[in-house]
């Protein structure tokens, strides 16, 4: 659901420093918000700070929210903990496949190009979505 940002509280939280949310910001930006926020039914955020400072930085009004049934302190550190330490970055090789399947993509064959072509003219011609 959309919640107007200014609505939300942020209290003492675990995480102390935002780090630089530019590249954050950036991929709001370019891609939209992939993973909501996370408040309680009185607005008091529970996870997704950084992401609602990229978004205010942004100038963003609202921003999509989940609503979590907390209504006590242990569960919110619980929760915020959780959060943040439930991820797992790519390993070297992985991001370097990612890499040079991006490079793929935005740089096609000859051959890759026209069949592209002439798939978006049969698409067109039959009306087909994509």
């Amino acid at each position: 659901m959309l919640v107007p940002i200014e609505d939300i509280k942020v209290k003492k939280r675990l995480r102390k420093e935002m780090g630089d949310i530019s590249a954050l910001a950036d991929s709001l930006k370019r891609f939209g918000q992939i993973n909501p926020v996370v408040i309680t039914k009185r607005n008091v955020l529970v996870a997704g700070e950084r992401r609602l400072e990229a978004a205010r930085s942004l100038g963003w009004r609202t921003i999509n929210a989940v609503v979590a049934d907390i209504s006590d302190e242990l569960t919110m550190v619980e929760y915020e903990l959780e959060e943040n330490a439930q991820r797992l970055d790519f390993s070297k090789e992985e991001a370097e496949e990612a890499a040079r399947k991006i490079h793929r993509l935005q740089n096609p064959s000859f051959f890759k190009r026209i069949l592209n072509a002439l798939r978006k003219f049969f698409r067109r011609l039959f009306k087909l979505d994509d």
